[in-house]
């Protein structure tokens, strides 16, 4: 008896050492960041996301990009909506922003829309408060937000930056109230009042803050300390904290470079006109040099804390470099080549964007996947990521995860379509599909549609990045197929068409015009 006592209690102490290895070995779930960056186009780096160098990659500096390329996998076709806050509000709630209603840039006060005057097409009746985490408010989106799905599930989560997720007086004004435990420096505004610290991060009015002075970094005010250093140092103080606690960490590290004002980063302007660049060119480098040493920074922090090996970053802009003038130097609607636009088209230098993925252990280093992939797929991803399962949100979620390209980045899907909606008119300035336009991708092939002439036009993007060709005579089929698969998806998603003033007629469906 005393020996079978004996042999059970040592079986039920090997069972009980498993046990406690198999909870030891349990992995920790990864530390997460989204280093977003405001106006970066697809060209406005050293790295190369075409098939070749341009000679925009030689104008910019930015070795800590290419450092992630190199340690991680490069997107050459990863796409945001062609203007802000609809890309921030689509990866907050993996919504695309023809179903969320969220189509324009939301203002900083609340009610007001920020559709500028058009002689030919009146406004949509769009969400110009932005998004909510609260049901009923006016003109906004109902949403269960990201941080708030991590922050349920053990992440410490943290917002840097840029935040314009909402209007001010509405609940998606404050990030923390969408989920996130700290909030540096965001709120309601879509830019800074100035880049630097002897202005305080502000440029007052009449005696008055301005309405976009970057609130919460009180600390550097007068002192020479650039904006995107600045938020960069509080973001890693921040970090440090769950890091001690030895918890996982969500930080949603959003510039407010490289939007307007562009401003001289002094610690890299110099190099940029001894090159020859124009004043407004050679400010806007430096921007993107200044963003690029905030990224190493973040690299090398996680480095000396030992963390990287168990951390995501994801790298990403929010909509196509600005390329109108006389805000940027040099030609307008250039800034982007070989891309067509910029900032505001749903061409592809209004919506392309540089994205990185590193992850070490699960990324192999120095890949580059061709698949086409679209900001509300952050929020489906980052969740899995996280581990976090069958998560319980009061929206559809239109997302895909990307996790399967993060470990084999050759798989393709050209079933797919991607979709842009953008019943808007963004400036006064005219330009290539600026304003008031939708476009589809499905595998090679882009539909873009114009509202105001009902003008449907096709690209092949394999063989004409540039969307020089307008193939729509010579594939009447293709123009048919993407046409009706378009007006399917903005009809399920109860999409709206302006109107015209001259008669209040709804702009025809995309398939109501082949017909």
């Amino acid at each position: 008896m005393d020996k079978f006592l004996k042999k059970t209690g040592l079986i039920i102490s090997f069972i009980m050492l498993a046990i406690g290895g198999a909870i030891a070995q349990k992995p920790t779930p990864p530390n997460i960041v989204v280093f977003l960056v405001d106006d970066m186009g697809w060209q406005d780096t050293s790295v190369p996301f075409w098939k070749q160098v341009t000679e925009l990659n030689r104008r910019y500096r930015t070795p800590n990009m290419e450092r992630l390329a190199r340690e991680g996998l490069k997107f050459t076709n990863a796409y945001a909506m062609p203007v802000c806050t609809p890309t921030r509000t689509s990866l907050l709630s993996g919504v695309n922003a023809a179903h969320s209603r969220i189509t324009h840039w939301t203002s900083p006060n609340k009610d007001k829309n920020t559709d500028y005057p058009d002689t030919t097409l009146n406004p949509v009746d769009w969400n110009y408060n932005g998004l909510s985490p609260v049901a009923g408010i006016e003109h906004t989106f109902h949403a269960t937000p990201l941080p708030t799905l991590l922050s349920q599930n053990g992440y410490y989560t943290i917002h840097t930056g840029k935040a314009h997720f909402g209007s001010a007086g509405t609940p998606g004004s404050d990030p923390k109230n969408l989920g996130f435990q700290v909030n540096i420096a965001g709120n309601e505004i879509g830019h800074p009042a100035s880049y630097l610290g002897t202005d305080n991060y502000d440029r007052p009015n009449n005696g008055k803050p301005n309405r976009n002075a970057v609130p919460g970094l009180e600390v550097y005010h007068g002192k020479d300390v650039f904006l995107s250093e600045a938020l960069t140092l509080e973001a890693l103080k921040a970090v440090e904290v769950p890091i001690q606690k030895k918890q996982p960490f969500f930080l949603y590290f959003s510039h407010y470079a490289v939007h307007t004002p562009i401003m001289a980063d002094k610690r890299f302007v110099d190099k940029y006109l001894e090159t020859g660049l124009d004043s407004t060119e050679a400010k806007y480098a430096s921007l993107v040099e200044g963003m690029d040493k905030s990224l190493g920074d973040l690299l090398d922090f996680l480095d000396e804390r030992k963390i990287t090996d168990n951390t995501v970053v994801i790298f990403m802009s929010d909509n196509g470099g600005l390329s109108t003038t006389p805000l940027r130097g040099g030609k307008e609607h250039t800034h982007n080549l070989p891309l067509r636009a910029g900032k505001g088209s749903v061409y592809e230098g209004g919506i392309r964007e540089p994205m990185l993925v590193r992850w070490p252990g699960v990324v192999k280093p120095g890949g580059v996947t061709e698949q086409y992939v679209i900001v509300e797929d952050f929020f489906p991803t980052i969740l899995e990521i996280a581990g976090v399962k069958k998560p319980t949100v009061v929206q559809q979620v239109d997302g895909r995860s990307f996790l399967p390209l993060l470990k084999n980045p050759a798989l393709k899907d050209n079933g797919r379509a991607l979709v842009w909606h953008h019943p808007n008119r963004w400036i006064l300035a005219e330009g290539p599909m600026l304003h008031w336009a939708s476009g589809i991708r499905q595998g090679d092939w882009k539909l873009v549609y114009d509202h105001r002439t009902a003008a449907l036009e096709l690209y092949n993007l394999k063989n004409d990045i540039g969307e020089q060709q307008n193939l729509a005579t010579a594939h009447p089929d293709k123009v048919k197929q993407l046409a009706l698969l378009l007006t399917k998806q903005l009809k399920t998603w109860n999409a709206q068409m302006p109107t015209f003033k001259k008669n209040s007629k709804a702009v025809a469906w995309p398939e109501d015009v082949i017909q």
